[in-house]
């Protein structure tokens, strides 16, 4: 090699970058003390985007592809240097490759629970997090703003300021969707594209994009999710005395997992006990209006009738303490005579119900022993012809 070959291979002749990383955003070209020479190869592959830096200031840009660099396609950097055309001589210039791919390894969560006015359940506390992706659009602002002459600038170095953007995008965009927490869920996609739009807006001055952003979750506080299942429980059950006895099931189970103590066992009845009570007051809640059954159905204890103001009281064995089932109402309290009278009169007849304290239900008159003598002066019906 002679003396000429090893000067000029002090020189650099090739500039390029293969990325073996996949965290790495910003990678300065490693020049040390050696300069670049003139009609040198830059090879830019795609998904990443070169920047020339002379003195502290950018130079020239160059998209994905291949030049050789000469004065004519520096125009930037030759203006800066003050180069004459075809001027040949070797330079001195940092050069910077921009990796402009997705980087899709970014997560993000809520530290603090969001407040939220729900229209069902009023004021709730909710969780969310999930994942998005970043993008460099702008090397020049980049490296101004956020890069500087950082030589290796990594995802880990922006990922805690990202976060903290998101994080604080997060709650106003769920905000302003104004959707229940029910059916937030089923928005999910709607949320993330609210919010990857705040935060590209934000990010634009860096040299940044979100091109993609999602919201893989949102929660309630554990004590709310236990509320609802048990609301959804009682929806699907329906019937309240279905449910009691599936609670108690519950408390039986629970009990002997605990050993089945006497105390259990107290607490067992006595939860038992409110969840009957609960269920018979839910259950004539729920139920519909029934129509009014005619009362002769359901026998009331009979009103002891009024003493005359004066006067002795009636004879013995001649009080009226029988009710009758007349014309679908109940009429009464009504003595022997009276009732014979009707017999007569054949308003009460031997299939007319009849009832006194002491029967348990309403009896046919002509079953009782007691009426015999109502209808021993009337006829029976005529046999059918």
């Amino acid at each position: 090699m002679g003396l000429w070959d090893k000067i000029t291979g002090e020189f650099i002749d090739v500039i390029e970058w293969t990325d073996d990383s996949r965290d790495t955003i910003v990678w300065r070209f490693p020049r040390y003390n050696n300069e670049i020479k003139m009609g040198a190869q830059l090879t830019v592959r795609e998904s990443q985007m070169a920047v020339f830096v002379n003195e502290g200031q950018i130079a020239d840009v160059y998209s994905p592809g291949m030049y050789t660099l000469e004065t004519e396609n520096m125009p930037i950097l030759s203006t800066l240097q003050g180069w004459k055309h075809g001027f040949e001589s070797p330079f001195k210039a940092e050069v910077y490759f921009v990796n402009t791919r997705q980087f899709t390894d970014f997560k993000w969560g809520t530290k603090n629970p969001i407040m939220v006015r729900d229209p069902e359940f009023g004021p709730v506390r909710i969780r969310a997090f999930g994942a998005y992706s970043i993008r460099v659009i702008d090397p020049e602002k980049l490296l101004k703003e956020t890069v500087g002459t950082d030589q290796h600038f990594q995802t880990d170095e922006i990922g805690n300021f990202l976060r903290e953007k998101v994080v604080a995008a997060v709650a106003p965009a769920i905000a302003k969707t104004q959707l229940p927490v029910l059916d937030m869920a089923m928005h999910q996609d709607q949320i993330g594209d609210r919010i990857k739009g705040t935060i590209s807006g934000q990010l634009n001055e860096f040299g940044l994009e979100v091109p993609n952003f999602t919201v893989s979750n949102i929660s309630l506080p554990k004590n709310v999710e236990e509320a609802l299942d048990k609301r959804s429980s009682i929806g699907i059950v329906g019937d309240m005395n279905a449910y009691t006895q599936f609670q108690a099931a519950n408390a039986v189970e629970e009990s002997a997992k605990n050993g089945g103590a006497g105390g259990d066992a107290m607490s067992m009845g006595a939860g038992f006990a409110m969840a009957q009570n609960m269920a018979q007051t839910m259950g004539q809640q729920q139920q519909p209006a029934q129509p009014q059954q005619p009362q002769m159905q359901q026998p009331q204890q009979p009103a002891q009738p009024q003493q005359p103001a004066a006067g002795p009281p009636p004879l013995p064995g001649s009080q009226p303490e029988w009710f009758a089932g007349i014309a679908g109402q109940q009429v009464g309290p009504l003595d022997i005579p009276t009732l014979q009278q009707k017999a007569g009169a054949g308003e009460i007849t031997r299939e007319t119900l009849v009832w006194k304290n002491g029967m348990g239900n309403w009896t046919p008159a002509g079953e009782v022993p007691e009426l015999a003598t109502v209808f021993g002066s009337v006829p029976p019906p005529l046999p059918p012809q």
